[in-house]
């Protein structure tokens, strides 16, 4: 069922009929529960958007939807009704990304890895910053959106899990044991990319940083640093100008185009339309490259193909990584056609 399927006047219609009948008996009549993700917000009165969006279905085209039909989330129901102009709100937060929960053991990490409590400054303090963290849409945020009391309670699903902590250990997620591990495996680094990050989101400028939408929502690239740190990473590399001055010193010394990692030379295959075209990689680690000048010698040349193998996923491996690998492959290949 697409956008269309539903108008404003009948999500209307199905508001009054919810108001006329009441809250309770609304949805036994049409079998729909509580919302559970999102409200649907009109005229200062909290509605269940999933139950709305089925009754407005039938205002529309002659039949409710039933629950098993559609979803509530954000793919369905609360789309719909945000494409109409109604405010739409979360009901629960979301989950923590890798970027906040940096923060989260970076402040533990500091506090000797034990818990932190929702009144001490620091808690506080990184409430704040946290929602000052460009990646959750306001509309995706409940009203205690990283509160004190959530920031602190990351803090003991954090440290219960410190190899040292005697006790039983919160429920926590994965993704709270993997930063962790790296906070332990990796100090210096990790601590770094928190310092980063706080100095990015007290200063402003990786809220300013917007990448294609494309590779905003695809899971399939990976960075240990967090999305934020990405963000800083990719818009170097799409720096126009820096590009240019890299593909003007390669030229200047005489040398081809070509990808440092597997040879691909865009003129010599598509010709005139391949001339001066290459993509630009940035080879400092992202908990290295901070807010310093980038320079020509940070940037490799890689095709296109290779730059997202790159990007697949942690750790990235250098262009002279990438290289090994593409050779080693070749030879083999080679010898096995020779063999056959």
């Amino acid at each position: 069922m697409g956008q269309e399927a539903i108008t404003r006047e009948a999500v209307l219609k199905a508001v009054a009929e919810h108001d006329e009948m009441g809250r309770e008996a609304f949805l036994s009549m049409y079998g729909f529960g509580e919302a559970r993700s999102y409200v649907l917000v009109h005229e200062g009165r909290e509605y269940d958007s999933k139950a709305i969006a089925g009754v407005a279905h039938k205002w529309d085209q002659g039949r409710a939807l039933k629950p098993g039909e559609f979803s509530g989330g954000k793919d369905h129901a609360a789309a719909w009704l945000k494409r109409l102009g109604f405010q739409v709100k979360a009901v629960k937060n979301p989950d923590w990304v890798r970027d906040e929960v940096i923060l989260a053991c970076q402040l533990v990490m500091v506090n000797g890895w034990k818990r932190l409590f929702a009144e001490d400054p620091r808690v506080t303090a990184l409430s704040e910053l946290l929602q000052r963290v460009p990646i959750h849409p306001e509309a995706d945020r409940g009203e205690k959106f990283r509160s004190p009391d959530s920031v602190a309670r990351k803090t003991v699903d954090i440290a219960s899990r410190h190899p040292d902590y005697v006790g039983k250990a919160t429920n926590g997620g994965a993704l709270d044991r993997a930063v962790l591990r790296e906070f332990l495996d990796h100090s210096e680094r990790m601590d770094k990319t928190a310092v980063l990050l706080r100095q990015g989101l007290e200063a402003g400028s990786l809220q300013e940083l917007v990448l294609a939408e494309e590779e905003e929502i695809d899971d399939d690239f990976s960075a240990p640093e967090g999305r934020l740190l990405y963000r800083r990473h990719r818009a170097r590399e799409r720096s126009r100008a820096l590009r240019r001055k890299k593909i003007d010193s390669v030229v200047g010394r005489g040398m081809s185009l070509a990808c440092e990692a597997c040879d691909f030379d865009y003129e010599e295959v598509y010709g005139e339309r391949g001339k001066d075209y290459i993509e630009v990689h940035h080879v400092v680690p992202l908990h290295e490259a901070g807010e310093g000048i980038t320079r020509l010698a940070d940037l490799a040349l890689i095709c296109a193909s290779c730059h997202r193998m790159i990007h697949r996923r942690a750790p990235w491996p250098t262009p002279a990584q990438l290289k090994e690998i593409v050779q080693t492959r070749r030879l083999a290949r080679g010898t096995a056609n020779g063999h056959a």
